[in-house]
């Protein structure tokens, strides 16, 4: 798997290879910190792992996940179209992890430790979903930013595309950070 980290941290191919020139505190904790966010995201939470979803990009002012349709995520059997729940759960988890790329963004002297701690701590306050078109496609991406990084709530704009690059849906959600 492949993971790109914007700005001060950049990470690419797959386990902790860093690319050079980038000044960073640690590149182990860099390196952990990604491979625990990654792990939890991808197969700490069952949910996730039911949908598939696979974290594409990972960077301080934006996340970008994706996940392939299946038979079990329809929800219209008719037309073959992605259920409405599966999209707004692709947009919350999308949501979430940008507002835990911006805790990490925050934090000047980032340990592995206090992430865990971080995320712990993360939850959903508010999530509204606008549906624009059907959830058609093979492959979906979703890509999430931050709109206000608090210290104790944050913000988070997500927009769900399909591989034809059709916008399907956005959200905005707010998330319980520390």
């Amino acid at each position: 798997m492949a993971i790109a980290l914007a700005k001060r941290r950049t990470l690419v191919g797959s386990g902790s290879s860093f690319v050079a020139g980038l000044i960073m505190k640690s590149d182990a904790q860099d390196s952990e910190i990604i491979a625990f966010i990654t792990d939890t995201f991808e197969e700490k939470i069952p949910f996730n792992k039911v949908i598939g979803l696979q974290i594409v990009a990972l960077g301080d002012d934006s996340v970008k996940l994706k996940f392939a349709m299946q038979d079990q995520l329809i929800g219209n059997h008719v037309r073959g179209i992605l259920h409405g729940g599966v999209i707004s759960s692709a947009i919350d988890v999308t949501g979430g992890l940008a507002a835990i790329m911006g805790v990490w963004k925050r934090m000047q002297d980032a340990t592995p430790r206090k992430m865990k701690s971080s995320v712990a701590k993360l939850g959903t306050i508010d999530l509204r979903v606008d549906y624009l078109r059907p959830g058609v496609g093979d492959w979906f991406f979703c890509t999430g930013y931050t709109l206000r990084d608090g210290s104790k709530v944050t913000v988070a704009r997500i927009e769900l595309h399909n591989d034809k690059n059709a916008l399907i849906a956005v959200g905005t959600g707010s998330y319980v950070v520390a």
